[in-house]
């Protein structure tokens, strides 16, 4: 029987992997690089947005819906530490866990693109409950603990012939390389160095 595949991409955690990385995803293939493993019951997209959304923002969700993608967006907040620097914040794990644990009864797999430590328990209980669970990132950016409770590890590096959006260089953590531009798909808050968790 053809497994049932749930797909949860965590937005902020994927751009910082590419830009690390210094190359884009194309989130159309990723669609179909990891429904590859069964038959895709899902797709789930965080991400932080400002208000107002601009244009870009609007655009790349709207992509992202029409691909096939549930969009789960939160409004990015202001927020001042204790030395008084201000910082923008938006923090989308409930909704990811929400959608992790009340849909389980519909997938058999379930594939997390995202190397935040968090999802830890959430990830143990999905397999108590006899699910499946992929995590993909890079492992720089993945927690020892989201890696040893997921049943798989995959390393963004390994698929980037498959998902890779040519021609949109991201800039490296070094900087912007000259003739570079800036990606289609970064939220303006992580473009901006702002902190989108």
């Amino acid at each position: 029987m053809t497994e049932r595949i749930a797909l949860f991409i965590d937005g902020a955690n994927v751009y910082a992997a590419a830009k690390r990385l210094g190359w884009n995803f194309d989130h159309r293939k990723i669609l179909e690089h990891f429904a590859a493993y069964g038959t895709l019951h899902n797709a789930f997209y965080y991400t932080a947005v400002p208000l107002p959304m601009d244009d870009k923002q609007k655009r790349f969700i709207d992509a992202l819906t029409y691909m096939g993608y549930t969009v789960r967006t939160r409004p990015l907040r202001e927020a001042t530490d204790e030395h008084g620097d201000t910082y923008r914040r938006a923090s989308l794990d409930i909704e990811l866990v929400t959608d992790l644990l009340t849909g389980a009864d519909r997938y058999d797999v379930a594939v997390l693109l995202t190397g935040d430590g968090d999802f830890e328990r959430p990830v143990e209980a999905l397999r108590a409950r006899g699910k499946r669970v992929v995590v993909a990132c890079i492992p720089e950016m993945t927690s020892y603990e989201l890696r040893n409770a997921a049943d798989e590890y995959v390393d963004f590096k390994d698929i980037r012939a498959e998902v890779e959006r040519p021609g949109y260089r991201l800039p490296s953590e070094g900087g912007r390389g000259e003739g570079q531009q800036r990606p289609f798909y970064a939220t303006p808050a992580a473009l901006s160095g702002g902190d989108e968790r």
